[in-house]
């Protein structure tokens, strides 16, 4: 484009949205339904049994260590398909944009939703772009709408003794956030764990049988959707701390912030109720075959009816549902 900067013209829909939408999606998010520019994509589902979810991404900043609210707004509308064992087929976007916000940064959100859409293996066949006044939205809002295809996975009740798996390392998305939100002067690697997940599928499609529930831990993290799994079944949920994978770097700078990283978003990781007889097999598919760093970290009781971890030495403790904003619009 010629133009440094979006203006409210660019939302009027004359030639100046056209040039837009040729200019920057067109350009990126090339594909043959899309560019057939029908106001709805027409698509063809190789099932009647579908997921279909929609999300808004609104994160400040919105270029962080490890991605931005584009490669966010992509990989979280995959895992939520993902979670309900869905392969990812057709993916929309939205953008309100504020007037004045840079064509160049738009082009690098954009890029990012390409390459992450690419990986996945996924296209975005339709969207929308509105332009609003300075100051009626902060520099850029992005809303996905995600269909896949269930082939064969559906979730079930969860009995004690079943396990929990997390797909990964916890806490880093969240971490890389308020590093970059208050400019933290820190050392080591720090970089959100933002990617899709809808290529794990594969490890764990021959144990749908067995597979009670996934969730991915984004708002409120590994607690508060251990909590609500816990509310939701009606058992206790008994976590081992030693097991909780975390980077020393994570934790370090969580202890400096006085936040628990198990609160903390992840928008790379996936939580994984798994009967216990077949528990040690997915765990070492998600290993081996996905090159993934998964942990058992718990499973559940009839003891009590809630989450509570144990510590190396035998201390426990409750672990309580998200009572307070801990770092605001991380996603």
């Amino acid at each position: 484009m010629d133009i440094d900067t979006i203006e409210l013209i660019h939302g009027e829909g004359g030639k100046h949205t056209q040039q837009l939408i040729e200019d920057v999606f067109y350009k990126n998010f090339n594909n043959d339904i899309l560019l057939k520019n029908t106001d709805s994509a027409l698509i063809t589902l190789p099932s009647k049994n579908i997921a279909f979810t929609t999300d808004s991404f609104v994160v400040n900043p919105i270029f962080f260590r490890g991605g931005d609210i584009g490669k966010l707004a992509i990989c979280g509308t995959i895992n939520d398909l993902t979670a309900c064992g869905a392969e990812p087929l057709y993916l929309s976007a939205g953008f309100i944009i504020e007037e004045g916000f840079l064509v160049e940064d738009l082009i690098k959100i954009v890029s990012s939703m390409k390459e992450a859409s690419k990986i996945s293996k996924v296209n975005i066949v339709t969207g929308d772009t509105k332009v609003v006044p300075k100051g009626k939205v902060d520099k850029i809002f992005i809303n996905t709408t995600g269909i896949g295809v269930v082939n064969g996975y559906k979730p079930k009740n969860i009995v004690c003794g079943d396990k929990v798996i997390i797909t990964g390392t916890i806490g880093e998305h969240g971490t890389a956030i308020a590093v970059d939100r208050y400019n933290l002067k820190v050392k080591g690697h720090i970089e959100s764990d933002c990617e899709p997940l809808n290529y794990i599928l594969k490890c764990l499609k021959d144990y749908y049988d067995h597979i009670k529930f996934m969730r991915d831990p984004t708002r409120g993290g590994v607690g508060q959707v251990l909590n609500e799994i816990s509310k939701q079944c009606g058992l206790g949920i008994h976590i081992f701390e030693g097991k909780i994978p975390i980077r020393q770097e994570v934790e370090a700078i969580n202890d400096m912030l006085g936040i628990n990283p198990l609160y903390l978003a992840s928008e790379g990781r996936m939580i994984i109720v798994v009967d216990k007889e077949v528990s040690m097999k997915v765990l070492e598919d998600l290993i081996i075959k996905c090159n993934l760093k998964a942990s058992i970290i718990g499973e559940f009781t009839e003891e009590n009816q809630f989450v509570y971890i144990e510590n190396d030495f035998g201390g426990k403790r409750i672990l309580t549902p998200l009572e307070a904003q801990i770092l605001p619009r991380i996603c």
